[in-house]
């Protein structure tokens, strides 16, 4: 073996000696290394946990009551006759908007118009007979009683006269309010009676909404208050107020019957539609509402964790009404803070956080 052989295989040597004098203490660094590595992968950038936030901020808490309830029209009404006879004029369209006043159907009142015309002639013979027996009666050629007659038979074709105009009024059907005519069941020239269907008139600019509450909450509603509400065929929430309160209970439901107006002017709240009401009985108008799985429930009481100067913070709370998804919180939070929403289970007390999110 020559010399340049023997000194390669002593450096191997030393390198074999030395690797496996510090083999365990490399092993211990890599494998802190590696699971360094794994944690910052895990929490994010320098072992912070990620969470997501949102600012605590005012917000108004209404006391509510939740219910379900019908639209109703405003007004609606069947179009009928007083009298009956036959349809000369018929102005009703289905679907169109009217006017009040306007004129919906005539009636023949040919007949009616010739009784007038003869109670009229009887009329001015009546009067003349009354003023000849007036005369005679100043003479004292007739007595008080034949004079009463007269005047009685002037006053009595006078009163026929008023009832003939009144049912010639009746052949003249006019709208009672302004709305829309809905389905029309007769045709022009049909002969109608007081117990046929022309049509029907809606109002529907207010709308009603219906709706019953439970007994117990009888005495805190009053006239006026607000209601809000969406209906099945939108998620647009409409406001209304009470305007009528049932006085009686209802002994089978154990509930209170109310009613309230609301504006429609486009006429999107459809007369029979079901609606999701909710009665406001009070308003609190600066309350602090936070997402309910923001809590942690506690033995004695409840927490949450707020972010300050990088750090997670617990933060024990007093809690309120609670809804759905939000609980109000009475006292422990104050407007502005920085409250951790998601990620909590993750979270330590003083632990590092990384705010990967602000909800609005």
């Amino acid at each position: 073996m020559n010399k340049v052989t023997k000194s390669i295989l002593g450096v191997l040597i030393l390198a074999l000696v030395l690797g496996l004098a510090f083999y365990p203490k490399i092993k211990k660094t890599f494998s802190k290394e590696k699971t360094q590595d794994a944690k910052k992968d895990k929490n994010g950038k320098g072992g912070k946990t990620a969470v997501v936030v949102t600012v605590v901020k005012s917000t108004r808490l209404d006391d509510l009551i939740s219910s379900t309830g019908s639209i109703l029209a405003n007004e609606e009404v069947e179009v009928r006759s007083e009298i009956a006879g036959r349809i000369i004029l018929l102005n009703i369209k289905e679907g169109d908007a009217v006017k009040k006043g306007t004129v919906l159907f005539r009636i023949n009142d040919d007949d009616l118009q010739a009784r007038l015309r003869k109670l009229g002639f009887n009329k001015k013979l009546a009067e003349d007979n009354e003023a000849r027996q007036k005369v005679l009666l100043q003479k004292e050629a007739i007595s008080q009683r034949e004079y009463d007659i007269a005047v009685n038979s002037v006053n009595t074709i006078s009163a026929d006269i008023e009832d003939l105009k009144a049912q010639i009024l009746k052949t003249t059907v006019l709208a009672p309010f302004a709305g829309t005519i809905g389905f029309r069941y007769v045709s022009l020239g049909s002969y109608i009676s007081p117990t046929t269907r022309i049509a029907t008139l809606t109002n529907t600019n207010p709308a009603k909404i219906e709706f019953s509450i439970p007994a117990k909450y009888a005495t805190a509603i009053r006239k006026g208050s607000t209601i809000e509400f969406i209906t099945e065929s939108e998620e647009k929430m409409y406001s209304g107020n009470v305007y009528a309160i049932d006085p009686k209970i209802d002994p089978l439901t154990r509930t209170v019957q109310i009613r309230a107006l609301a504006p429609n002017p486009s006429g999107n709240l459809v007369p029979g539609a079901f609606a999701k009401v909710n009665l406001i009985l009070k308003t609190k108008g600066n309350a602090i509402l936070i997402p309910t799985e923001s809590v942690v429930p506690e033995a004695k009481g409840s927490r949450v964790f707020i972010v300050k100067n990088g750090k997670s913070i617990p933060v024990k709370v007093e809690l309120g009404n609670r809804g759905e998804k939000n609980v109000e919180i009475i006292s422990g939070l104050s407007i502005g803070d920085t409250l951790i929403t998601n990620g909590i289970i993750q979270v330590k007390p003083d632990g590092e956080v990384e705010i990967k999110e602000v909800l609005q």
